[in-house]
């Protein structure tokens, strides 16, 4: 037998175990059978008669004590609980690390599923050795667990842009209802009622807070502290200083509106001056020698036909 052979013997052979394991579940036991007639307290009938009840058991204490496993084991080599805890706060998600954890193991079996079903196009088209599709397959399934990483730092950055974005209207926002004769509480919580996006839903959080007993101060840089966003944390301190000492908040909010744009516009110049210099690489390598090529080529076939 090659190793294809052995490859492919081995995937059935689990696939038949795993039929065998469902089957199993869903044949009840003897006792499960008899207990109704004897009115006995069976494990299988209360099983069976609990609404919400696994249906499958012994898959479910199978699966369960590997899966506990599996996301350890990716808890042991990810980020830090603390870390991650703060990112998923930042990303907006009501996640937990667990939670978060047993998602990437998902992702995880799902990267080992595709790693799977292309070693088996490998192996019936190319003849590929048991080995490489093993590799193969882990990493596949590492690249499921990094993948669900990527895309919880991905949406940790797009929350915090729409933050940034959101910041000059809501401080012209607040502007307004003080210049109005609101109340700085009052203000932000009129702001987080009428506004939408990310940065009104932490309004609305520090409103909530701050009702509860929090100082409005302390809720103000703690909202600053769980974004991490540099302008929404000077725009939260100049607020803090401003109710603590009593000065005047209008001129504040709007010089404030204006720096955040001020910076925004600064940003964008910068981003175009990487990406202007980042156009220059094709330009030089790929296009310029192409150009000096069909430039010359006439020129040097000219010279070596001669007259």
């Amino acid at each position: 037998m090659n190793g294809v052979s052995l490859f492919w013997s081995l995937l059935m052979g689990g696939g038949v175990a795993l039929l065998a394991l469902w089957w199993s579940d869903g044949v009840p036991t003897l006792e499960a059978r008899i207990a109704p007639a004897l009115r006995l307290p069976s494990s299988g009938a209360s099983n069976a008669s609990t609404p919400g009840s696994v249906r499958y058991p012994r898959v479910e204490r199978w699966l369960g004590p590997r899966l506990a496993s599996a996301v350890r084991m990716v808890g042991r080599f990810g980020s830090a609980p603390s870390d991650l805890a703060s990112r998923l706060r930042r990303a907006g998600t009501s996640l937990t690390v667990d939670q978060f954890r047993a998602e990437q193991v998902v992702w995880g079996i799902g990267g080992l599923a595709a790693g799977v079903a292309l070693g088996f196009g490998l192996a019936a088209s190319r003849g590929t050795s048991p080995l490489a599709l093993g590799v193969l397959a882990a990493s596949m399934a590492a690249s499921g667990v990094a993948a669900r990483e990527y895309a919880l730092g991905r949406a940790v950055a797009r929350r915090e842009a729409g933050i940034l974005a959101e910041l000059p209207t809501i401080a012209e926002m607040l502007a307004l209802a003080v210049n109005a004769g609101e109340g700085i509480g009052g203000a932000l919580d009129r702001v987080g009622r009428i506004a939408a996006g990310s940065l009104a839903d932490e309004l609305r959080a520090m409103v909530g807070a701050a009702k509860s007993g929090v100082p409005l101060g302390e809720a103000l840089r703690e909202l600053a502290d769980a974004t991490r966003v540099a302008e929404l944390r000077r725009f939260a301190d100049g607020i803090a200083i401003a109710v603590e000492r009593g000065t005047p908040l209008a001129d504040l909010l709007h010089s404030q509106a204006n720096d955040i744009r001020e910076a925004g516009r600064r940003r964008l110049m910068e981003e175009g001056g990487k990406r202007e210099i980042a156009m220059m690489i094709p330009v030089v390598f790929l296009i310029l020698p192409v150009t000096v090529i069909f430039a010359v080529f006439p020129g040097i076939v000219a010279i070596n036909l001669g007259p």
